[in-house]
């Protein structure tokens, strides 16, 4: 088996870092975080100062895909208003630091939610709080003034659904291994069934449960972390995305295997008619198309996938969760069918 470089050249990082930031140039100590499966993380620890590190993964990438960059700008941007995210320290563009651009972060201590909750969602009310503050951080990204922040030539305010139509049939194409005829059934449905937006907002692009973090001692979110998909557009598509990942007891297995997944099937949890409902009560939007929104949302997960399964399949990752893509992204398909169906049916 290839080995592959190092992620990091710590020697570099460290002379860099004895630069940038004020402080004694002691060694590094690096970990690397496994809990996402696109951008590389890693916790920085210098003495007593902690950050954390954020560069691409190792290629062949898409165009615009693992902008880490423009994670950089949008998080320093939110850092000036009431969302909860990380303070960002640096970017670094100059590729001969570490083997690709970067930007350090501070690190913030709280939960983030995978297959275990943290003391307060012990109960159905705790869990029922952790619903709801989810639902809350996601309304407030949503009613922050892009363009007073210094976003306004971030993104396109119109025309962002039919955009997102054309970017991921184009990375599908890219990115295909093989047949997968379902999506392309999810493709035609999709363009068949454009909703008209709304006003447009900061988009995450990424938002889910274990995408933030819990404050240690009470139901509140306190960053929100994976911005590189951020853009401005339509916020539903962010609430689409969260449903496409929430899951009620009694639903089929997930198309991938992982426990991160289910954890919201316990009891208190909202439902997912719950947390639109909650989204609709708070932020004042219409909610009526959301079939559009979550088949959107699964479909584009399945085309990222199938990026990430191209580069398991050149052999340039070592990520252990890209070894079910094979089935998983045709399962994915299937998914998004099932809910353009139950929408077209008049389902809910």
């Amino acid at each position: 088996m290839t080995t592959l470089p190092p992620l990091i050249d710590e020697e570099k990082l460290r002379r860099y870092l004895a630069e940038q930031l004020p402080g004694e140039d002691l060694p590094l100590q690096i970990e690397r975080i496994r809990g996402g499966h696109s951008n590389e993380t890693f916790y920085i620890t210098r003495g007593d100062q902690q950050w954390v590190l954020r560069r691409p993964p190792r290629g062949p990438l898409l165009p615009t895909a693992h902008d880490v960059l423009r994670e950089y700008r949008v998080l320093k941007a939110l850092n000036n208003s009431p969302v909860p995210t990380p303070r960002v320290l640096l970017a670094c563009e100059d590729t001969s630091v570490i083997g690709a651009p970067f930007y350090l972060m501070e690190r913030v201590h709280g939960y983030i939610i995978r297959d275990t909750l943290p003391p307060y969602g012990a109960d159905e009310a705790g869990r029922q709080a952790i619903s709801r503050a989810l639902i809350e951080a996601l309304v407030e990204l949503h009613a922050v003034d892009w363009q007073a922040v210094g976003l306004g030539d971030f993104g396109r305010p119109t025309g962002y659904l039919e955009r997102q139509l054309r970017r991921w049939i184009g990375q599908l194409e890219r990115s295909r291994q093989r047949p997968l005829p379902e999506l392309d059934m999810v493709t035609e449905w999709l363009k068949a069934h454009l909703p008209v937006s709304g006003p447009s907002t900061i988009v995450h692009g990424d938002y889910r449960l274990d995408n933030v973090m819990y404050a240690e001692h009470e139901p509140r979110v306190v960053a929100i972390f994976d911005w590189e998909m951020a853009t401005i557009g339509d916020p539903l598509a962010d609430l689409g995305y969260l449903l496409s990942f929430w899951r009620e007891p009694g639903d089929p297995p997930p198309a991938l295997d992982t426990e991160t997944w289910r954890v919201m099937e316990q009891p208190g949890f909202m439902t997912r008619d719950e947390l639109k409902e909650y989204y609709a009560e708070r932020s004042g939007r219409s909610v009526r198309e959301m079939d559009f929104y979550e088949a959107l949302a699964i479909w584009k997960l399945a085309i990222l996938l199938e990026g990430s399964y191209a580069r398991y399949r050149a052999g340039t990752t070592d990520d252990p969760f890209f070894e079910q893509l094979e089935a998983g992204i045709p399962a994915l398909a299937r998914r998004a069918l099932e809910v353009c169906h139950r929408s077209s049916s008049g389902g809910r």
